[in-house]
């Protein structure tokens, strides 16, 4: 349930009806941001507990959430929640592209890919230093020296971070070198996890499950925002259905569903989702179309000799063609590509 407050409520009125909340050992939740201020009781509430609070001063209605998800829902939060992360504006008026490589390999090839990517127009810069992988005897990342790379390269290029988070004892090591959490598609219900990077109030970028539907999705971003964590970015990354053509089928319909469902931004990942690279322009043009925040998408140095995901990488050029593309397409919803942050000079 919500507790609509008055419109000149006080805070000490808002704080009465969180004290009477929190008394009937339920949590009170306050989002962030303008407009009607509203509370949020979060736990199971009991049926004598909405006459209780309606009769508190300040408050003007209690409305009971319908959906399973309360606090991604609009009806808790209907104004749209854009995330800073490290002072880029993800669900604003600027599309934010995130691009890189699929895997931290070294020094070299992240630099230049990180050069090549800000040079085309992206503004986070992305980069597996943990890779989950279907088979052990992949390449599953660099561990901790992946991450040491990826926050210097993120610093000599002026580009917040994101790196995949796969294992609760990892987080607080993750989260030291990187802007942005990603939680991956296979961890999407590891509900340990969840809890543990919603606990770090980094900005979370989480993944839809390969075979969840779009609730499944929302009540794991309830799992951060419960925890007290409002930066959530959902990522819409393909999911398992029946053609094989593909890595995965795309489901472009989620990000207006998203949209009409939930508050919380949402980009689009089309090289998960197709698994072949000349797929994924198409497919990223398509992302934009249906209203996605931004994209994100695999750059390589040389993808015929990427340790991880060549298939689906694009090239340096590639990439910029595909920069190209997206703006008068941004353009043509109202929007724009969000401009990379000029380096500060030392």
């Amino acid at each position: 349930m919500i507790v609509i407050m008055r419109i000149d409520c006080s805070q000490d009125e808002i704080s009465r009806v969180a004290n009477r909340i929190e008394d009937a050992g339920l949590k009170a939740y306050v989002p962030n941001g303008g407009g009607r201020i509203v509370v949020a009781v979060v736990g199971q509430s009991f049926p004598g507990l909405r006459d209780a609070l309606e009769s508190l001063p300040g408050v003007e209605q209690v409305i009971l959430v319908s959906k399973p998800y309360k606090l991604a829902s609009r009806e808790f939060h209907p104004q749209d929640t854009i995330v800073d992360v490290d002072d880029v504006a993800v669900g604003g008026e600027g599309i934010v592209v995130i691009a890189g490589p699929c895997a931290v390999e070294g020094e070299e090839q992240l630099l230049a890919t990180a050069q090549a990517v800000k040079a085309a127009g992206a503004t986070v810069l992305r980069g597996g230093a943990y890779k989950p992988r279907t088979s052990p005897y992949e390449f599953r990342g660099l561990g901790e020296a992946g991450l040491r790379l990826l926050a210097q390269v993120g610093e000599e290029t002026q580009m917040p971070v994101v790196t995949e988070v796969m294992a609760p004892e990892d987080v607080d090591l993750v989260a030291q070198y990187a802007d942005m959490l990603q939680i991956g598609s296979r961890n999407m219900q590891n509900y340990v996890l969840l809890d543990e990077v919603g606990r770090t109030r980094k900005p979370v970028l989480l993944k839809r499950g390969m075979a969840c539907n779009v609730q499944e999705w929302l009540l794991a971003a309830e799992y951060l925002l419960v925890q007290g964590n409002d930066r959530v970015i959902l990522c819409e990354r393909g999911i398992r259905t029946f053609e094989n053509y593909a890595r995965n089928t795309m489901d472009i319909n989620a990000i207006p569903i998203v949209h009409r469902l939930s508050h919380l931004p949402i980009i689009a990942d089309p090289s998960h989702a197709t698994g072949k690279w000349y797929l994924v322009p198409p497919l990223a043009l398509a992302a934009v179309a249906a209203g996605a925040d931004g994209l994100l998408v695999e750059v390589h140095p040389d993808p015929d000799l990427a340790l991880a995901d060549g298939p689906q990488s694009l090239t340096f050029e590639n990439f910029r063609l595909l920069m190209s593309q997206l703006r008068p397409l941004a353009e043509a919803r109202n929007r724009k590509i969000a401009i990379p942050r000029a380096r500060v000079k030392p």
